[in-house]
């Protein structure tokens, strides 16, 4: 019973859309399992560029079953925006996408709040994407929330909308921002779940049928580790379990049924928006990074930060996530800078941590520790054995393969579906 779980292990926009799409050509089915909009995995696919926000990168596959989980927070107008996007351009969903009727809904005033709450943070906001994640994460738990399911029963919809709605209006008049009209937003949640209602199932019964009856179930996680609410850099952090951690909850798939667990990582390090970045480079590197890599959030179309590989953070998604191999994406865009570095260890006044800091505090002091070795020149995108890469390209992949822990099985060179490097033994390959 196969069930492999794809995840990044850095903050975020390392390339886990390439490699889901490319396992999912051996998969059955492809989950997403937590997050919500503020997701973008890209896929490149000959001239064709796709960025999914909510649709499981699986969707580009023929035949493939896509599943929005239950530990999703869902906005279902961003949603079938995707779904006709895609019908669009000759790919059609119909019986190939289940979204959970346990999944919690986004509506438009968990957007609004987010943008007042970041408002009356001031100086100290957090750089959310504004798509609501925190606010539909935050009624979910505080039981104010409103399920799929909801969307289909007027009855259930209508008293608790109207409920939040006249407390979320009060604090948006607080932040200098129009009310929303309760009677708009029921009429428009109500049409909303009629043009759902085909792809609504109870996914958690039938992902545990398609396990027990051994189908390949790819599980796709969004965001970074290092954006994880509990093993991130909090606050600075999304509103959901990005690793392993976040499987069972967001499925219901039991913990023992994954069986596979490959961390993504880029071969330097970017983040998006504030919060701590110990790696990051302001100079020439990083600027060579960012304009190499088209480092441009792609669902928040923001600059993204740029800066060095930091092994303290993936030996901490290994550690805790209990990572079987990884893919180490971009390492083309590294070619032409003369040395390279990786940070393997932080120093806070002095004393040296190999672990993530718990506190924002000390989060701010990390210094980075550095190890240093050459870079090299060649274009590596046509390269497509390992042995061919320059030494000095072999050497870093394999300083950064010790430093994490585990083995580095696939190297991208390039965007598009085929530049990879496949350093799975002959067996694993077939």
């Amino acid at each position: 019973m196969s069930v492999t779980c794809v995840f990044g292990m850095q903050w975020g926009d390392e390339g886990k859309g390439r490699i889901v799409d490319l396992i999912a050509a051996e998969s059955d089915v492809v989950v997403r399992y937590q997050g919500g909009a503020n997701a973008g995995h890209t896929v490149i696919v000959g001239d064709q560029k796709y960025v999914l926000h909510l649709l499981p990168s699986g969707a580009i596959r023929p035949g493939v079953l896509n599943v929005i989980g239950n530990g999703v927070v869902v906005d279902p107008w961003t949603l079938l925006d995707e779904v006709e996007e895609l019908k669009r351009r000759d790919i059609d969903l119909s019986g190939r996408l289940l979204v959970s009727d346990r999944a919690h809904v986004i509506f438009p005033y968990h957007k609004l709040m987010d943008r007042a709450l970041e408002a009356l943070r001031g100086d100290a906001s957090i750089g959310t994407t504004s798509r609501g994640i925190g606010p539909a994460y935050a009624d979910k738990y505080t039981r104010d929330g409103l399920r799929v399911a909801d969307l289909l029963r007027a009855e259930e919809l209508r008293p608790t909308l109207l409920r939040n709605l006249t407390s979320r209006n009060e604090i948006l008049r607080k932040a200098g921002l129009e009310p929303i009209d309760p009677q708009q937003t029921l009429d428009d949640a109500l049409a909303v779940g009629r043009r759902l209602e085909p792809y609504i199932a109870d996914t958690v019964t039938k992902l545990n049928e398609l396990w027990r009856a051994g189908k390949r179930i790819l599980l796709e996680g969004a965001q970074g580790f290092a954006l994880d609410v509990d093993q991130g850099s909090y606050p600075y952090v999304t509103s959901s379990s990005c690793g392993v951690n976040g499987v069972g909850p967001g499925t219901g798939l039991p913990p023992k049924a994954v069986q596979r667990v490959l961390g993504i990582v880029k071969a330097y390090t970017t983040r998006v928006g504030a919060g701590p970045f110990p790696t990051e480079d302001v100079g020439p590197a990083g600027e060579h990074m960012g304009v190499r890599g088209k480092e441009v959030g792609a669902t928040t179309g923001r600059k993204r930060r740029c800066g060095w590989f930091d092994a303290v953070v993936a030996r901490h998604a290994v550690r805790t996530q209990g990572v079987d191999a990884t893919a180490l994406m971009k390492l083309d865009i590294l070619s032409g800078l003369d040395r390279l570095k990786v940070c393997t260890a932080y120093e806070i006044d002095g004393r040296r941590i190999d672990v993530p800091p718990a506190s924002a505090a000390h989060w701010r002091m990390c210094r980075p520790v550095y190890e240093s070795l050459p870079g090299w020149r060649e274009d590596l995108s046509g390269i497509r054995r390992f042995d061919d890469l320059p030494k000095e390209a072999r050497a870093y992949v394999r300083f950064v393969e010790a430093q994490m822990g585990v083995p580095v099985e696939t190297i991208s060179v390039g965007a598009e579906r085929a530049r990879f490097i496949d350093l799975r033994p002959a067996a694993a390959r077939a």
